[in-house]
This record gives C-alpha cells, sequence and structure tokens, in this order.
C-alpha cells in the first residue's frame, strides 16, 4: 500500500474508514490491471454505483470527477466500481465480495488495506458501453420559475417548457 496515497485520500475525506479503504483498494487494483494514472481530462472514467465514502479516493487517486464528467453515479448502491481507459479502450468492472465475519471498524478498515485485492473484489467486464464524453448542453429557462436547466433535464408538462423542480409527475413532493 502507498502510504502517501492514503495520507492523501484521508486528507481530502476528512478522516479513515473503511469505505475509504474499498475506493482505494478499488483504484489501486483498477489502475494496475488498466494502467491507467491520475486523468487530467477524460482519458479514465469511473462509473461507482454507489455514492459512498470508498468514491472520495476514487477522485484522488484517478482524478475523476462529476465536474470534468468522467465520474458517473449509476444508483445500484452496490459496492461496484467499473474503470475505462479511453486511450486502449480497456475496461473493469470491481464488486466488492461479501465479507466472511464480523470485525470491528478498526479491524475491517485494516483487513481491507492489507488484503490483495483479487480476495476483496470479483473482477468482471462492465456490461455497458464506454460512456460519451463530457457534453455541454444549452441551457433553457424554466417557463414556470425562470431559472436555467441544462436542454437534456427540461421537461414538458402542460405544454410548456419545465425544470425537474417544477415538473409535477418527477418531483414527488420534494
Amino acid at each position: 500500500m502507498d502510504k502517501q496515497q492514503w495520507d492523501k485520500c484521508v486528507q481530502f475525506h476528512g478522516h479513515e474508514c473503511p469505505g475509504l479503504a474499498i475506493g482505494f483498494k478499488a483504484c489501486e487494483a483498477a489502475m494496475e490491471k488498466l494502467g491507467i494514472k491520475f486523468s487530467a481530462d477524460e482519458e479514465v472514467v469511473c462509473v461507482t454505483e454507489n455514492d459512498a465514502c470508498g468514491v472520495d479516493a476514487i477522485q484522488v487517486l484517478t482524478g475523476c470527477s462529476l465536474g470534468k464528467g468522467n465520474l458517473l453515479y449509476r444508483g445500484t448502491g452496490k459496492q461496484a466500481f467499473s474503470f475505462f481507459n479511453r486511450m486502449s479502450g480497456e475496461s473493469i468492472r470491481l464488486v466488492l465480495k461479501p465479507f466472511k465475519e464480523e470485525m470491528s471498524r478498526e479491524q475491517r478498515q485494516e483487513y481491507l488495506l492489507s488484503t490483495p485485492a483479487s480476495d476483496l473484489f470479483d473482477f468482471k467486464q462492465p456490461h455497458y458501453s464506454l460512456p460519451e464524453e463530457a457534453r455541454i448542453f444549452t441551457t433553457v429557462i424554466c417557463e414556470k420559475c425562470g431559472e436555467g436547466a441544462p436542454e437534456h433535464k427540461i421537461r414538458l408538462n402542460n405544454g410548456k417548457k419545465v425544470c425537474c423542480d417544477c415538473f409535477v409527475d418527477y418531483n414527488r413532493g420534494w
């Protein structure tokens, strides 16, 4: 384990925890298997299936981020991460294996950081293709609230262009 990289992840995340260790180990494995490094632009894409602590390690180690458009959230709730190398076309999906025994928080973190990735994750191929590069969408003004939203988030409601917040059937009371 690269202690310096772990410390960078902890500093970004704010504390050590087993969840951060999951993302850290997933990144180590993906970087090794796909030959990827920190992504300055969109050379590397990660699709995370959860919005838990491990995603912070992915941002720090791979350079994938929501803002750049190369960190995508697919809300299955699974501890699963798919990595794509745009340069080589290679991809891998890492799915955390179930833990075999009960452990304290500290024991779980130590186990995750000291165990080979092949014992922690099932290595698979993503069941979807490489996502397209990030696009810039035209802003459309909502005819109800007057706020701008990207065109792909606009809905038609009673013949008016409305944002998701104003779309009656979409927000279910939010």
